[in-house]
C-alpha cells in the first residue's frame, strides 16, 4: 500500500494461468463442482384430484424470456435497433449448452445492446466515412463514430467474456463456435431499409 492509502502493483486482471473448463476437468478426472438444478420428481395425480385440474386455465410455457423493450426500440433514423435478435441467438446458444439458467438476463440484455450499438456505429462509419467536417473551423476531423465503435466493441467483448466464463465453468460437454461467428456478417449485410 502506498503512503496515500491506495494499493499499487500486484497482479494484473486476467493474468496468470487460465482456469480449465468444467468439461476438461471431468475428462481429465480432476475434481469438479457441477451446479445442477434438481428436476422435480412428479408423481402421478390420484384420480380424485383429476376433476379439480380440468377446470384450470391452459397455461403455455415460454422458451425464450421476452427481452426488454429497449432492445427493440425504434432509432432516430427510423430503424429498429435489432438487439433482440442478438439476445435470442445468444440465449439459444446458452440453452443448447444447458447454461441459460446461470446467466442473468440483464447481463445478456447488456451484451446484446452493446453489440447492436457496435454494429450501428460500424454502419454509420460505412455510410459517412472516416472523416468529418469540424463545425466551427471547417477542417477535417476524425469521424466520432470510430471512437464510439471501439468503445461499444470493448464493452460488448467484456460482457461476452463474463457470459462465456459462466458457460466455460458450467458446461459439461465440449462445444465449438459462438453465436458471434456469423452474427456480425448477418447484421452488416442486412438491407439498410429493413426495419425488422
Amino acid at each position: 500500500m502506498a503512503k496515500d492509502g491506495t494499493y499499487r502493483g500486484g497482479r494484473r486482471v486476467r493474468s496468470g494461468e487460465k482456469p480449465s473448463s468444467l468439461a476438461d476437468k471431468i475428462t481429465n478426472g480432476n475434481p469438479a463442482q457441477i451446479l445442477d438444478f434438481p428436476d422435480f420428481n412428479l408423481e402421478p395425480i390420484p384420480e380424485s384430484e383429476v376433476e379439480d385440474l380440468k377446470n384450470l386455465a391452459d397455461l403455455k410455457g415460454e422458451d425464450i424470456p421476452k427481452p426488454s423493450d429497449y432492445l427493440i426500440a425504434r432509432q432516430k433514423d427510423g430503424k429498429i435497433l435489432g438487439a433482440d435478435k442478438i439476445y435470442e441467438e445468444t440465449w439459444q446458444w446458452l440453452k443448447a449448452r444447458r447454461c441459460e439458467k446461470f446467466v442473468n438476463p440483464r447481463l445478456l440484455e447488456s451484451y446484446s445492446q452493446a453489440f447492436a450499438r457496435y454494429v450501428q456505429c460500424e454502419n454509420a462509419i460505412s455510410e459517412y466515412g472516416f472523416l468529418g467536417k469540424h463545425p466551427k473551423t471547417g477542417g477535417a476531423i476524425a469521424n466520432p463514430f470510430v471512437q464510439m465503435s471501439l468503445s461499444f466493441q470493448k464493452q460488448a467483448n467484456l460482457l461476452w467474456y463474463e457470459i462465456f466464463d459462466i458457460v466455460k465453468q458450467n458446461c459439461t460437454t465440449n462445444f465449438i463456435g459462438t453465436p458471434q461467428d456469423d452474427l456480425m456478417e448477418k447484421l452488416l449485410t442486412s438491407k439498410r431499409g429493413d426495419s425488422s
